[in-house]
């Protein structure tokens, strides 16, 4: 990629910034790795602990939006509904699972450093009192 080109995604106006804001969203991250099979909605928010519905929706409204989610309306009484990944979605599995993996193996460390800041911060504070 020419740097150029490079250049454009830091560009407020670049066409890939709305898409980077949907896939780095934690909620569609998690989302997204939950849908390893049809799923419906309660199960979804059953399993992604601490979302909310109106969030949920949200969510899975953007990716549908987006192409990597696909809602398919169930011929059931009362009506299901069912969550899935797309071929695109799909294509975000290993990215998101190299994510993941990180996070998994530096969770400690990150954890140890979140620590180590705000035990300086509070001596800085400490000392302009």
């Amino acid at each position: 990629m020419g740097t150029e080109r490079a250049d454009l995604v830091f560009s407020p106006d670049c066409p890939s910034r709305p898409i980077l804001d949907q896939i780095a969203d934690k909620w569609s991250m998690m989302a997204m790795a939950v849908l390893e099979e049809p799923t419906r909605f309660n199960e979804l928010k059953r399993r992604l602990g601490g979302v909310t519905q109106r969030v949920l929706t949200q969510t899975l409204r953007r990716l549908e939006r987006n192409g990597m989610v696909r809602r398919t309306v169930l011929p059931t009484s009362p009506v299901g509904v069912v969550y899935s990944l797309t071929p695109m979605g799909e294509s975000l599995r290993v990215p998101f699972g190299h994510l993941y993996a990180w996070t998994v193996e530096h969770s400690e460390q990150i954890q140890r450093c979140q620590r180590e800041y705000d035990e300086n911060l509070d001596a800085v504070a400490a000392s302009e009192v």
